[in-house]
């Protein structure tokens, strides 16, 4: 399983003769700055802070007990931890013991976790044993009776129940004085193979497993250095704990830029703003609702935030009104990207662009990568015309882990991958997101793009949050409904919205013909993306109740 679905020999030659893909794998590059860099922090958390030096003896401890816990090539490890120091231990762990890892999400429920584990037959799971009021090992013990591959249960914990190992016990056994220096380069996975698994937080059915080969993620990364200029100097932040999105900064650019990744357990405002203040950090990467949090939170100028010369914003949208408010308040840079877990690929503004390009469009392709916006039978649309984007390059997946019938449906037979996102390419070749293709609401064979209108009413000085859904009509097929989370102390009346928005000089058929007012949007994947779904559900629900349906 470990080569790579869509790569043919050839690609993968011709990805390394132009110098897209590099002979290295992740683990050289940590091994390589404990050798250069031995005394210098590498990650850090609340509670640990570890050198490069000292995270090659961790790793290394760690992949030989994987082994000697008698995992073999190809076995998958799933790993569901909070942000902490030995997370990307863990990844780079599983790599030098050829062990395929598959990070998931830390809210994930019993239902959704058996349902991973069981299609892809994991072999092994590390898991807090309680954390934030959430028993991970008592959700483990119930499902596991249905799960034949499960042999291995990790825990994040010091003293652990029989029938289960403590990752502590892993890190301070000195496993490496059993073998020789050179012994796990019997297992390592070359740069090529397929090495981690990511999955899909979709909300329609069950997710997609999405492979990478690591010379593809360290392409991604080289990316993340020549944009977001990353250097050593550099200390970098994950605010959440997605195992993608925000998060490849982290992972895949940090370290081959040998900067210090400071880890976020939870994320809170207060707490995300008391760790930057603490540990000076230069680049925080998180999702727009973090920065909404954050701009809004009333003690924000108490905190010193001077450190941060960038906020990297991935996983969803960012409305323009919320970048602006971001450097108005918090100070430095916002940046945006495209990607996306099945996508993999990054298209990224320029540090030095325009603030109005930085806030109204994600840039232009990195990585070696390229864009394209086709319209539906896949021919290119001119420039400023809205159509489907379609991406390729050295840093996307190389198909889905065990799905070739997916995988031939998602890529084209050229390598272009259709990511179901709308766009319009403007007068420079900037990239400028419309929405997704799943979520045009068409009224009356009309198209209405929600984040559009999104955009628009998240500048109205009254509202925090908004999410525009389709809404079933059975004289218009659908039209548009707007959710909003107004401001603490204020209100917000449908009247006002329409006002507002006519104001804006936009056609009357894109303007919501019902507006609910909410406390809290519905989220999914770590709070990364509002669940429309859940949204289009409710609307639904209540036009029934009404009889409008």
């Amino acid at each position: 399983m470990a080569k790579a679905s869509r790569y043919s020999s050839e690609t993968i030659r011709n990805y390394y003769k132009k110098g897209d893909w590099l002979p290295i794998s992740l683990n050289e590059v940590w091994d390589r700055n404990a050798i250069e860099c031995p005394d210098k922090e590498a990650v850090v958390d609340d509670k640990k802070r570890i050198t490069w030096g000292l995270a090659k003896t961790w790793i290394d401890r760690l992949a030989l007990g994987f082994l000697e816990l008698g995992f073999k090539k190809d076995d998958v490890m799933v790993i569901q931890l909070p942000n902490c120091t030995e997370l990307p231990l863990l990844r780079v762990a599983c790599e030098k013991a050829g062990v395929l890892c598959l990070p998931v999400l830390r809210n994930l429920r019993h239902r959704d976790l058996e349902n991973i584990l069981g299609r892809i037959n994991a072999r092994g799971i590390v898991i807090p044993w309680k954390y934030r009021e959430v028993d991970y090992l008592a959700m483990v013990f119930d499902v596991r009776p249905r799960l034949k591959a499960l042999q291995s249960i990790i825990v994040w914990a010091d003293s652990v129940p029989t029938g289960t190992i403590a990752l502590s016990s892993l890190l301070n056994e000195p496993l490496e004085k059993k073998y020789p220096p050179d012994y796990l380069k019997k297992f390592v996975y070359a740069p090529e193979e397929v090495s981690l698994i990511n999955h899909t937080t979709g909300t329609t059915g069950s997710p997609k497993f999405v492979e990478y080969p690591m010379a593809a993620r360290l392409r991604l990364g080289r990316g993340f250095l020549e944009s977001l200029k990353l250097s050593e100097k550099d200390i970098v932040c994950a605010l959440g704990s997605g195992p993608a999105g925000a998060n490849c900064v982290p992972y895949f650019g940090a370290p081959q830029a040998r900067s210090k990744v400071v880890m976020l357990g939870h994320f809170e405002a207060e707490a995300a703003f008391k760790i930057i203040e603490r540990e000076k950090v230069t680049v925080a990467c998180g999702v727009p609702a973090m920065w909404t949090m954050m701009v809004r939170h009333p003690n924000y100028r108490e905190y010193n935030l001077t450190s941060v010369r960038l906020w990297w914003n991935a996983g969803a949208f960012l409305p323009p009104q919320l970048g602006a408010e971001v450097e108005e308040k918090l100070g430095g840079k916002i940046l945006s990207g495209l990607g996306g877990v099945d996508f993999g690929g990054t298209v990224i503004p320029d540090l030095d662009d325009a603030p109005e390009t930085r806030f109204t469009t994600v840039g232009k392709p990195r990585a070696g990568g390229k864009i394209k916006v086709v319209d539906e039978k896949g021919r290119e649309v001119k420039a400023g015309e809205v159509g489907e984007i379609w991406g390729t390059g050295p840093s996307l997946p190389s198909g889905y882990y065990l799905d070739p019938d997916g995988t031939v449906q998602a890529w084209t037979k050229d390598g272009w991958f259709k990511t179901g996102d709308l766009g319009r390419l403007d007068e420079k070749g900037n990239l400028v997101l419309v929405g997704r293709q799943k979520d045009i609401i068409i009224r009356g064979g009309q198209n209405i793009y929600p984040a559009e209108i999104e955009s628009l009413l998240q500048a109205h000085p009254k509202i925090a949050e908004v999410a525009v859904v389709v809404m079933p009509d059975t004289v218009m097929g659908e039209k548009a409904c707007a959710y909003v989370v107004p401001k603490a102390g204020q209100s917000f009346t449908f009247k006002e919205m329409v006002a507002y928005l006519t104001d804006q000089d936009i056609a009357h058929y894109k303007i919501p013909e019902r507006l609910e007012l909410i406390n809290k949007l519905p989220m999914v994947g770590e709070d990364t993306k509002v669940d429309k779904k859940a949204l289009q559900k409710d609307i639904a629900a209540r036009l029934k109740v009404e009889g409008k349906l």
